[in-house]
């Protein structure tokens, strides 16, 4: 189980996003109950560009774990992404109860806040 999750991040690491979705995939099929799994092969989706991909595996990685703030940042780049900054707002307040001093993230809030605030008018 180590070694395919080794793997799998070196495969991130790399640039790689097809061997990490396998290496993933495997520590998965391995460990289905293993949040860490479901949450790689979402970030190896983010950066391949399968958001509906990546969205299934945050669904699951939170649904092991509903406090993983690392799926549920993933979530709010992929609603950014896709033009939902409401959602993605929402999303990274939540983050910010778990990590309140992660760097940036205010920053991520208030800029989210002012876009949402100039579309309201």
């Amino acid at each position: 189980m180590d070694l395919l999750l080794e793997r799998g991040r070196k495969a991130l690491e790399s640039g790689d996003w097809k061997t990490a979705v396998e290496h993933f995939s495997a520590l998965i099929d391995h460990a289905p109950d293993f949040a860490e799994g479901y949450n790689g092969r979402a970030t190896a989706y983010f950066m391949a560009g399968q958001f509906g991909q990546a969205v299934e595996d945050i669904g699951q990685t939170l649904s092991l774990n509903p406090k993983h703030f690392a799926a549920m940042s993933g979530l709010a780049l992929i609603l950014q992404e896709l033009g939902r900054p409401e959602d993605a707002l929402e999303i990274w307040r939540e983050v910010e109860t778990l990590t309140p001093h992660r760097e940036g993230l205010s920053q991520t809030i208030l800029e989210l806040e002012r876009q949402v605030d100039g579309q309201t008018l």
